[in-house]
């Protein structure tokens, strides 16, 4: 859908899983989630995303776990596939989720922390 008043383009709509203790699929579809994500921003020519940690809050989506999985799923992406997307922002509501995914990033990438 069109950004409305925010700064912004578009708003891509996704959704995450619940978390039911992990058994369920729930990594793979919340990388699904990005992925899609990703592929729609790349389908729309656009040039930068952002992202909330999707699924961690009322999903109940463990948010270290989250944090790998997204990551992971946008550093390959942005890797493997030639894509208009030059910036990925993750939008994070708070210090313990931020640490959470600068130890993710560290660890996908082998690189220091953000």
């Amino acid at each position: 859908t069109t950004g409305g008043n925010l700064k912004a383009k578009y708003v891509i709509h996704t959704v995450g899983p619940i978390w039911r203790g992990g058994g369920r699929n729930e990594a793979e579809l919340l990388a699904s989630a990005y992925h899609k994500s990703l592929t729609m921003a790349a389908e729309n020519k656009l040039a930068s995303i952002s992202f909330p940690s999707i699924s961690t809050g009322a999903y109940g989506y463990p948010v270290a776990e989250a944090a790998r999985i997204a990551l992971r799923t946008v550093v390959s992406i942005l890797k493997e596939q030639a894509t208009p997307i030059k910036e990925v922002t993750f939008v994070l509501f708070d210090s313990r989720t931020y640490e959470s995914y600068c130890s993710a990033l560290q660890e996908v990438t082998g690189g220091p922390k953000a």
